[in-house]
């Protein structure tokens, strides 16, 4: 059997010691049923102290997979990643996170990188084990402000991205690193989009994955505000904007990468490419140890002493109301008029 306390083993005793005194004290003075209660008492006590240490039989191992790889994921928030073509009429980001949570499931134990780019691109999460975190930033992710949008290149975050895979190589050598793009290819500035050769050096795998339909999908007006969406959508020339896929500007990303693309639909499993074998192990940080518990016993023992006790409370009260109550015989009336006859 094994021990996990709630609580520092000292602080516990220390808590527990002074009231078992008094419940001793009063056992060794009490008589009769008296001494029973306290008896009962003391078991409720030492059953709860129980509880705390949290007692459980040890149980085998189970090895987890620990990845040794560094994951930058390089995601589209302009307006026409909200653009409705994505299984039938939903949102493109909704594809993006359904993506990103199987890229999560398939690599355990890798650090993830957050870079968004719409006009310009930002670092939303450092290299991080806390996959949670990352989820929850893409659930709350919104596209730029339609109002404020003034046309986006596809390879903006092309800097961006060489220096956070060039500071993860210089900062662990020994990992790997891998780069997953997310978006639709569609370049809405007059320039070239600029190239993201400077980040094949780092990459040892990943894929660009693309977004979107040939016959495009209208966008909703995107506010900033808490809904991040109004029901109005963009227009253009007195009908909806339409969003396109370019999947040859994706398939440039993908040759400059050094990784393959994938167009997405909601309708076909995506495929993710192994972590380098060289950094994929059992490591020894991945052993979990399994624990029967068994504080449930002494919370059972805690409930049915309660029940005793309560029991007990309520026949009392019963019986003081039961003495209280008025008395219910009549009172002689004495007489008042009239003498001895």
């Amino acid at each position: 059997m094994i021990f996990q306390p709630v609580l520092n083993i000292f602080l516990l005793a220390l808590l527990c010691a002074p009231v078992a005194a008094l419940a001793v004290i009063a056992l060794t003075k009490a008589k009769g049923r008296g001494k029973a209660l306290w008896a009962m008492r003391l078991v409720m006590l030492l059953a709860c102290f129980f509880m705390f240490l949290r007692p459980g039989i040890p149980g085998g191992a189970t090895e987890t997979l620990a990845t040794d790889t560094d994951i930058v994921l390089v995601v589209d928030t302009t307006a026409s990643i909200v653009a409705e073509d994505w299984n039938g009429d939903e949102p493109r980001l909704d594809g993006v996170r359904a993506d990103v949570q199987t890229i999560v499931d398939e690599y355990p134990g890798a650090r993830f990188a957050l870079i968004t780019f719409d006009a310009s691109a930002d670092l939303r999460m450092p290299l991080t084990t806390d996959t949670t975190a990352l989820v929850s930033s893409l659930e709350v992710l919104r596209p730029e402000v339609t109002s404020q949008s003034r046309g986006s290149s596809i390879g903006i975050a092309n800097q961006l991205l060489t220096d956070t895979l060039s500071n993860a190589a210089e900062a662990s050598p020994e990992r790997s690193r891998m780069v997953f793009y997310f978006g639709d290819g569609e370049q809405t500035v007059t320039t070239a989009p600029e190239p993201f050769d400077g980040s094949e050096k780092f990459t040892d795998a990943g894929a660009v994955l693309g977004y979107g339909t040939a016959e495009g999908g209208p966008m909703k007006l995107t506010t900033g505000g808490v809904e991040g969406s109004s029901s109005e959508y963009i227009e253009y020339q007195g009908a909806n904007a339409l969003s396109v896929i370019d999947e040859a500007n994706l398939e440039a990303i993908a040759a400059e990468l050094g990784v393959e693309y994938q167009h997405r639909t909601a309708d076909a499993e995506l495929t993710l490419p192994d972590a380098p074998s060289t950094t994929s192990s059992y490591a020894e940080s991945g052993s979990v140890g399994t624990v029967t518990e068994l504080y449930w016993i002494a919370a059972l023992v805690v409930v049915a002493l309660l029940g005793v006790e309560l029991t007990r409370a309520s026949m009392l009260v019963a019986r003081l109301r039961l003495l209280r109550a008025p008395s219910a015989s009549p009172r002689r009336k004495t007489p008042t008029g009239g003498g001895a006859a």
